[in-house]
């Protein structure tokens, strides 16, 4: 009784894993679609581990769309790290709308990285792209501040190696800048704003990206800040700074010059009481070796007196003249 349970237990398992493994539900859906392949292709799928639904459905989508694709091409981009879902609809978009990819270059442009159906669907309806607010100065140093509009069209050639979106918005900042900065003033700027996209466009900025330009509207137009006057104030106190500076080194160098004087003053003076301490001794010297009499001694006091009370009166007269220029 136990045996045969086990046997149609066996039975059962192995019939699971036979259809597990071998796709007979994917295989029959294929046929049914129109799509040729055999059941040993898809147990070489399972062996190769790759996925035979992700390639036999996108083959079955392929076929309906009129597309002559084969098994082996599918298979070898999946296996290169592709998405061959995203690669067929790009092609099954392509072919409707009259545009020429085929399918080395879809894969190519897969395996690069981009989105290859996006890029069909923008080769067909154009992408608008909005530059962040882009800042310049004009030559009457006003900040003019813009922001633009870039309408691109995907180039399908240039997909592979082509620079992207943030190229295009940056040589369109550098053509706002550029522009901006060889108008004569700011006014002129908000006047015609249309000068601006004209001149960017004349310089080609979609040279070498993966897009073509299409038309470059200027949204927003603002007047910022007065940077030519803020630069000239700037430097009007670094100027301010660097004449304080100069006053003080040169102020500090006359308080040093002052007290070098007074210094100097101070020296002569003491050599002047140096000298005239060495008087008593000179004279003493003087009638020691009889070159100077009691008389002579007598009338260099009386010049010396007399020399001291003409000094006097005259800081009294000089003392009375201010008092009088007081009053």
């Amino acid at each position: 009784m136990i045996g045969p349970i086990i046997g149609i237990a066996l039975i059962v398992i192995l019939v699971v894993l036979f259809f597990s493994f071998i796709p007979v539900g994917l295989w029959i859906t294929a046929l049914f679609s129109g799509v040729k392949i055999s059941i040993l292709t898809l147990v070489g799928m399972r062996f190769r581990r790759v996925s035979p639904a992700r390639i036999v459905n996108p083959m079955i989508k392929a076929t309906k769309a009129g597309l002559d694709l084969g098994i082996d091409k599918l298979e070898a981009h999946y296996l290169a790290g592709g998405d061959v879902n995203s690669v067929v609809d790009a092609l099954i978009a392509a072919q409707r709308a009259n545009i020429n990819l085929e399918f080395e270059q879809a894969a190519a442009i897969d395996l690069a990285g981009r989105d290859v159906l996006e890029a069909v669907q923008v080769s067909v309806n154009p992408k608008v792209i909005e530059t962040p607010k882009i800042a310049a100065m004009a030559k009457d140093g006003i900040e003019v501040i813009a922001r633009a509009r870039v309408t691109v069209r995907a180039n399908i050639e240039r997909l592979v190696g082509g620079a992207g979106e943030e190229t295009i918005i940056a040589r369109v900042g550098e053509g706002i800048v550029t522009t901006v900065g060889s108008s004569v003033n700011h006014k002129a700027v908000l006047e015609n704003p249309d000068s601006i996209s004209q001149r960017v466009l004349e310089k080609g900025l979609d040279s070498g990206t993966a897009f073509e330009i299409l038309s470059i509207d200027i949204a927003d137009v603002d007047v910022g800040r007065n940077i030519g006057a803020q630069l000239q104030t700037d430097q009007a106190e670094a100027d301010k700074k660097i004449a304080q500076a100069k006053a003080e080194e040169r102020r500090a160098m006359a308080i040093a010059k002052e007290q070098e004087m007074k210094a100097m003053v101070e020296e002569m003076r003491a050599k002047v009481v140096e000298s005239e301490a060495k008087i008593p001794l000179a004279i003493s010297e003087a009638f020691k070796n009889g070159n100077l009499g009691v008389m002579d001694y007598y009338n260099l006091k009386n010049v010396m007196a007399d020399t001291d009370m003409r000094e006097s009166i005259s800081k009294v007269g000089s003392n009375k003249s201010n008092m009088k220029s007081d009053k």
